[in-house]
């Protein structure tokens, strides 16, 4: 059964993360957005949280039950509520973890997924996009040819979370593209590899402290053993492990956008309360305040989506369709409500409200693209709902 309320041990899990949030990322929210650079003592600030705090308490509340993408999504809300950007850098294997959980033997996970636990900072990265083909993993240009005990990998990947600073890059590449999908593997590329090479840093209108860089693969060679398909043997396994790795990471991407419309509208309302002006018509002040009623409710409901398509992550119940619906709408939400945010608001053009709106509305836009664009989460929504139907 799923039951919508939390548990005491959560409750003060996600309790926690709100902490963090307050005291380590709203204070310098603002700052590295304008520089577009992020404080090495936050990384170890947040280090020391994760193992100290946040890592200890997880590991108390899952004692009830796995319930790891529930933990995660409520802690990304509250991180977002903080800082999107900041959320997304934050050190760890972050989307790296999921292939690699999924697909990798027991043997690929101790060794792969080891390497974060020696309490220093390392980042992981998850590379599926490149130029002209973005939703559409099938179409996978990157290759994969296998010459004696390597792997050798040629390619370019673009607009990859922490690319540059990951220290494993799980790499998605097509080992033969006359199979089309079924030729898709995931691969672990270490930081450093010989023909590894760091592009351009993306310039960014939204998140601009969160690291988006460019990756080249030239002749880049890999032991045979970082290939993940120890799981399952079927040919379509690798295309699988990319779809199941978007079924988790959508979630988390809902989980995101609903923490920055919270912070919008939280924002917003505070401002209609305490500094509307007296003179103000009561009718407009009323509807105002209808509006700011309904995008609190659509708030719920976009948060309600992300949490059922965690549970289901959770009981190991497929869930495409449901992660697919709370990306689709969590994103399109909170271009809602940080525009609404920008419109009603009227606060000093200095202020630091103003400044935290703006930030907001600029960061919302890309929760509508990256994950999959709202287009194709409409798709995979219709597949699932229609499978009797041929869709393109």
């Amino acid at each position: 059964m799923l039951d919508f309320t939390l548990s005491k041990a959560q409750q003060e899990f996600r309790d926690y993360a709100h902490q963090v949030a307050v005291e380590e990322m709203r204070p310098i929210s603002l700052e590295c957005d304008r520089s577009e650079k992020i404080p090495e003592s936050f990384f170890w600030n947040m280090q020391k949280r994760f193992w100290a705090g946040s890592a200890g308490q997880a590991r108390m509340v899952s004692a009830e039950e796995r319930q790891e993408n529930v933990l995660s999504l409520l802690s990304q809300e509250e991180m977002a509520w903080g800082d999107a950007a900041l959320s997304t850098a934050i050190p760890g294997p972050g989307l790296a973890a999921p292939p690699i959980l999924a697909q990798g033997t027991p043997e690929q996970q101790a060794k792969f997924l080891g390497l974060y636990m020696d309490g220093q900072l390392h980042w992981g990265a998850l590379a599926l996009t490149e130029p002209g083909i973005g939703s559409d993993v099938s179409g996978i240009a990157t290759t994969a040819i296998q010459d004696g005990d390597e792997w050798v990998i040629n390619g370019h990947k673009h607009y990859i979370t922490n690319g540059a600073r990951a220290d494993l890059v799980i790499t998605f590449a097509t080992i033969d593209k006359s199979m089309g999908r079924a030729g898709i593997r995931p691969f672990v590329v270490p930081k450093g590899t010989p023909g590894l090479k760091v592009g351009r840093i993306e310039e960014k209108m939204g998140l601009r402290a969160s690291q988006t860089a460019e990756l080249i693969y030239e002749d880049c060679r890999i032991p045979k053993d970082h290939l993940l398909a120890g799981r399952e043997k079927s040919t379509k396994a690798g295309f699988k492990a990319a779809m199941g790795t978007l079924d988790a990471t959508r979630p988390m991407v809902g989980a995101l956008a609903v923490g920055i419309a919270r912070a919008a509208h939280e924002m917003t309302t505070h401002w209609v309360k305490e500094e509307l002006p007296k003179g103000y018509p009561a009718h407009k002040r009323r509807d105002i305040e209808n509006e700011l009623e309904e995008l609190r409710q659509e708030i719920q409901m976009a948060r309600f989506l992300v949490w059922r398509a965690a549970w289901m992550a959770d009981k190991r119940i497929p869930n495409s369709k449901e992660a697919s619906m709370c990306k689709a709408y969590a994103g399109g939400l909170v271009m809602k409500v940080t525009a609404t945010g920008v419109r009603i608001s009227a606060p000093g053009e200095n202020s630091e409200a103003k400044q935290f709106l703006n930030k907001w509305f600029r960061d919302a836009k890309v929760f509508d693209i990256f994950e999959g664009t709202a287009q194709i989460q409409r798709l995979v929504i219709a597949r699932r709902l229609f499978p009797e139907v041929e869709i393109p």
